[in-house]
Formats: structure tokens, sequence, C-alpha cells
């Protein structure tokens, strides 16, 4: 399944040095949908066994849910759940986001995600954001997808459920191809904006979709 090779591959490095300082439930976190014209942002939480030897050898081909073609992400969100000591999925709908704007409600999108842990983590590695609402010790790494398995994983579960949430839409509001294009800004997306006019999905605060707003 390996088609981008190590030099793209995430590690443990983070995680093995919390795990050493005593902090054994180190959530990663990730969120996919912040560019989308329309659908919710969505994020997911992944906590990792600390004590598992294999555990990167099991995971060796997770990587950063962009570099990853659809059957791989579908393959391996199963065999990341299998291994995780919890994963927690959150997803904020269009409507919050035009009330609050996409950083809020990403940040408020991993939020739930943690909620919806079985168990509370010690420590935080974020893809990119922070979470100043929350007392909790936390690391935000640019890039953090490409480099720590952990968010690497949770940017595969999000990618999953968002895509499945997608595809669902589409029998919901046909005609916008939102099961192929996933709601991004795509020319099929533009050519039906121009023909249907926003659905209840769209995001209306974004600049592309303004003059559709009733």
């Amino acid at each position: 399944m390996d088609v981008t090779g190590p030099a793209t591959r995430p590690n443990l490095v983070h995680e093995q040095r919390l795990w050493a300082g005593g902090l054994r439930r180190v959530a990663g976190l990730d969120e996919v949908g912040r560019g989308a014209w329309a659908g919710p942002v969505v994020a997911a939480a992944v906590i990792l066994p600390p004590d598992e030897a294999q555990l990167a050898e099991r995971l060796a081909d997770v990587r950063d849910s962009k570099l990853l073609a659809p059957q791989q992400r579908e393959a391996l969100m199963p065999l990341i759940v299998r291994q995780a000591t919890a994963v927690g999925v959150g997803a904020v709908p269009p409507g919050i986001i035009d009330r609050i704007g996409i950083v809020p409600a990403t940040r408020r999108a991993m939020t739930l995600a943690l909620r919806s842990l079985s168990c509370w983590p010690d420590h935080l590695l974020i893809d990119h954001v922070t979470l100043p609402d929350l007392p909790l010790a936390q690391t935000s790494m640019p890039k953090g997808d490409l480099h720590i398995l952990s968010i690497a994983a949770a940017s595969i579960v999000a990618k999953v459920c968002r895509d499945r949430l997608m595809a669902r839409y589409e029998a919901v509001f046909p005609g916008y191809g939102l099961a192929r294009n996933k709601g991004y800004g795509t020319a099929e997306h533009r050519a039906a904006l121009q023909v249907l006019g926003a659905c209840a999905i769209h995001r209306l605060s974004f600049a592309p979709l303004q003059a559709l707003r009733p």
C-alpha cells in the first residue's frame, strides 16, 4: 500500500517523548473540510497505546490522508480503530460555520472530537491550530499530519468520516456532485451553483457563495 516512501512516513517520536514523561494518553488531532464550500468541518482525535511494541509496524501504511487514495484510507480506517486506545470524531455544520467563522468552528469540532473519546487525554498533538479554551497541555505542529503518527491517523479518520457523509448528502442534494467533489470548489461544483443556487449545506459566508445569499 505504501506509495509515498519513508521520507513522508510519520513516526512516534513526539508521542514517545511524552509517554516517557508519564503522559500516557496522548491524543493526535486533525481536521478536514476547512476550505470546502459545503458540508461540515470534521475533526478526529486518536489516542495510540504507549505499550504496543509493534505499533509503528502495524500502522506503517498510515500517512497524511491527503497522500492516500480513497480506497487506501478506507482500508486503514478499521485498522486505526482496532489499534487505538480511543478514537473520537466531532463535526460542526455549515450554519454554525457561517455564524462563528471557520477557525472557531474548527476548534469546536476538535473539542467535540475530544469529548467523544472514551478517556480524557493528558496531552494534545494538534495539526497547525491550538485550543486555547481547553485547560490541557498541547503542542501545535505545522504539517503535523506529515510527521506525527497519531495526527496522521486522526487525519484519516476525519477524512473517511467526512467523505462518507458527503456521499450521503449527494442523495439529499443531487446535482452538485458532492460525492465526487466533497463540497470543495471544483469546476463541476461552480457550474452547478450557477444553475441550482446554494442548498442547505452550503457555507454562505464563504466569498464565492456570498452572492447566493437569499
